[in-house]
Formats: structure tokens, C-alpha cells, sequence
């Protein structure tokens, strides 16, 4: 009996004994992250802090975009026949040939979600040209900050990826050929105004308009939503802003 007991006193011991170490482990780890936290960013952890959130909103935006029904199928940023043409659009629809009015929209997508893979080495580009003023003004500006900068900084070289591969999408989805007939029988009609739109500019512009507002979106999640901070750098550089 006296044999049992002194293995259980020693057990017990030795079990505090872990449960000791394992706590001190804990409370270190702990005393550890807070130290972390609590330690002031340097202006080097801002720029690169924006540079990792940049990154990541614009290859997600590029990627959801870059996919079937990406355009399409989401309403804030879905293709519609063009404004300056609408009238066509609600004419032929008049006369019949609204199966031919939505495959010619459904075109327009289809090759706005093949050009969406051209953006993300642009906006790369243009995040690594990124100054520390730059970042300190992201981080302090409004919630789409950042969208603006990449959109100020990437519109241009991005209509130029983007309208030569729009030209070929189009083509290739016989967009250009259905616009052709769509406008040679509108323009047909008797006493109506001639319709010349420019679709591939038109395409280009509206592919870039929808690229910025998943872009603008995927800021916000970043800036509002802290399980959209997916790196520790992240957390600290917008968790201190928000406090």
C-alpha cells in the first residue's frame, strides 16, 4: 500500500511538474506575440504590408474574373450591350432576334474573362514600384485607397494588354461578326439613327471598369474584414490602423 502511494505522489509531481513547463511554454508564447504586436511599424512594415495586400486583392480579383461566368454571371461587373447602341438592343428584341442580342452579350463576357488573366503581372508591376509616401497614404486613405493608386498607376498599360486580346477573344467568339449583323439590320431600318460603335474599345473599357471593382472589393475585405488578412504582416499593418 505504502508502495502504491508513493508512485502516485511521484506521479503527481511529475505531472505538475509538466503541466508547469507547459503553461510557462504558453505564456511565453504569449507574452511573445504581444510584444510583437505591440511593437511600432516601421515605415518599411507599412510599404510592404500594402504591397502584400495589393498583391493579394488583385491576383484574387484577376482570378475570379479569369473564369467561366466570372463577367458574366456577377452583376456588378456583367457586360451589357453597349449604352450608346441600347437602342438596337431593344429594337431587335421588337423584331425577334432576342436569341441573337444575348449571345452577342454573352461574347462580350467571354472575352472580358479570357483578357482577366493579362492583369495580374501588370498590377505586380506597378505594386513593386510602390514608395513608402505611397503606402503611408493607402494606409491612412480611404477604403479604396489602394484601388485608386493601382488604377492610376496600371489603366493605361492595361487597355493595352487588354484590347488585343479582347480583339482576338472577340473574334474568335464571332462577336465582331454578330455585331456586324446585328447593326446591318438595325442600321436597315428606315429613319433611324446609324449605329458605329467601336467594340473592342467598348469591351476593353468595360473589362477594365468590372477588374477594378472586384479589385476595390477585395480591399475593403482586407481593410474591414480580419480573416481576409491571410499573413502576419497583414494582420499587424491594418489591425494597428483600426485601432
Amino acid at each position: 500500500m505504502k508502495k502504491l502511494s508513493l508512485l502516485f505522489v511521484i506521479a503527481l509531481i511529475a505531472s505538475n511538474h509538466t503541466y508547469a513547463q507547459l503553461s510557462w511554454k504558453k505564456v511565453k508564447s504569449a507574452a511573445t506575440s504581444v510584444a510583437t504586436a505591440a511593437a511600432p511599424l516601421s515605415e518599411g512594415d507599412i510599404a510592404k504590408g500594402l504591397k502584400e495586400a495589393l498583391t493579394v486583392g488583385s491576383k484574387n480579383a484577376a482570378s475570379q474574373l479569369n473564369k467561366q461566368d466570372g463577367f458574366l454571371l456577377n452583376p456588378k461587373v456583367r457586360i451589357p450591350f453597349p449604352e450608346d447602341a441600347q437602342r438596337v438592343a431593344t429594337k431587335l428584341r421588337q423584331m425577334g432576334f432576342g436569341k441573337k442580342v444575348d449571345q452577342f452579350e454573352l461574347t462580350l463576357n467571354r472575352a472580358a474573362e479570357d483578357a482577366a488573366k493579362e492583369a495580374a503581372p501588370i498590377f505586380v508591376n506597378a505594386i513593386t514600384s510602390m514608395t513608402i509616401t505611397d503606402a503611408k497614404n493607402i494606409l491612412t486613405g480611404s477604403d479604396n485607397a489602394a484601388t485608386t493608386y493601382l488604377q492610376g498607376k496600371t489603366s493605361d498599360p492595361l487597355a493595352q494588354a487588354f484590347s488585343p486580346h479582347i480583339q482576338k477573344a472577340l473574334d474568335a467568339t464571332a462577336a465582331t461578326r454578330l455585331w456586324g449583323e446585328l447593326t446591318t439590320l438595325y442600321n436597315r431600318l428606315p429613319l433611324v439613327q446609324k449605329v458605329e460603335t467601336d467594340l473592342t474599345r467598348y469591351t476593353t473599357t468595360k473589362a477594365l471598369k468590372g477588374m477594378f471593382t472586384v479589385v476595390a472589393d477585395e480591399e475593403l475585405k482586407i481593410r474591414k474584414d480580419p480573416a481576409a488578412r491571410v499573413t502576419d504582416l497583414l494582420k499587424r499593418v491594418f489591425g494597428s490602423n483600426a485601432s
